[in-house]
């Protein structure tokens, strides 16, 4: 199943994609998302970020080519921080570069948008809090992260988490294409199956210490490859089995 967020005259709605027709969505996070009357063809529609979030918590080096590149050790164990929920945009809305930073840069990954509240869930049982899956962009201003010595305004300006098309249910992750394209030119390729941590144990360590709601998102880890984004610019995340979430590069 895909599961999408549209603009509706009344609002905000869900629906469900099969092929090319959108249906609207009945039911919600708790009861599941079932198929309802049909509301038009895809290309009619204005998509939103996929999930309502009320946190992303993102990892940190769950790649070691990733920490590697920048010349980092891969963590003993996960490394986690927090993206606000005004940074969120959907698909082919803008990531603005902000006056405050002179290199921002794309991070392709993996997001897991939870579908259940999950507090203190063990990694056995992590698999059913899942809703499923979607593209990320986890967009960093590098300078602003050195300078920083903390990671929160570097990842949080406004625009810096897209997320979309739409969330895939049924999926297996375990090793799904990771690919980050820059005006058509491949900068990231690689697995999720080259994760440090893996993503029934990144809900168990996340949970211990925070409750998940349902459509918070767990961002988890990109590969390496990363590189600057400026005004002009097209970026493209790709994961196998997905689809492909695509945001233009403007100046703030």
């Amino acid at each position: 199943m895909k599961i999408i967020r549209f603009q509706a005259p009344a609002g905000p709605e869900y629906g469900i994609l099969e092929g090319e027709t959108v249906y609207r969505a009945k039911g919600n996070y708790a009861t599941g998302f079932r198929r309802g009357e049909p509301v038009g063809e895809l290309s009619q529609l204005t998509l939103l970020c996929p999930c309502q979030v009320t946190k992303i918590v993102a990892v940190g080096r769950n790649y070691a080519a990733h920490a590697a590149e920048h010349g980092d050790e891969v963590p003993s164990q996960p490394l986690i921080f927090l993206k606000p929920p005004s940074a969120v945009i959907g698909p082919g809305e803008p990531i603005v570069c902000p006056p405050q930073s002179a290199q921002v840069e794309h991070e392709a990954e993996l997001a897991v948008v939870i579908g259940q509240r999950a507090r203190r869930v063990a990694a056995a049982d992590a698999w059913r809090y899942v809703l499923g899956y979607t593209c990320a962009n986890d967009v960093t201003a590098r300078d602003l992260q050195r300078s920083d010595g903390q990671w929160s305004r570097a990842k949080g300006f406004d625009t810096f988490a897209p997320l979309g098309p739409w969330i895939v249910t049924e999926l297996d992750p375990t090793d799904l294409n990771v690919v980050c394209r820059v005006n058509g030119q491949v900068t990231q390729q690689a697995s999720t199956s080259d994760m440090v941590f893996k993503i029934p144990d990144l809900i168990e360590y996340i949970s211990a210490a925070m409750t998940l709601e349902p459509g918070d998102v767990i961002l988890t880890g990109t590969p390496e490859g990363v590189s600057p984004i400026r005004a002009g610019d097209q970026v493209e995340v790709e994961l196998a089995g997905i689809g492909t979430l695509r945001n233009p590069v403007v100046s703030g």
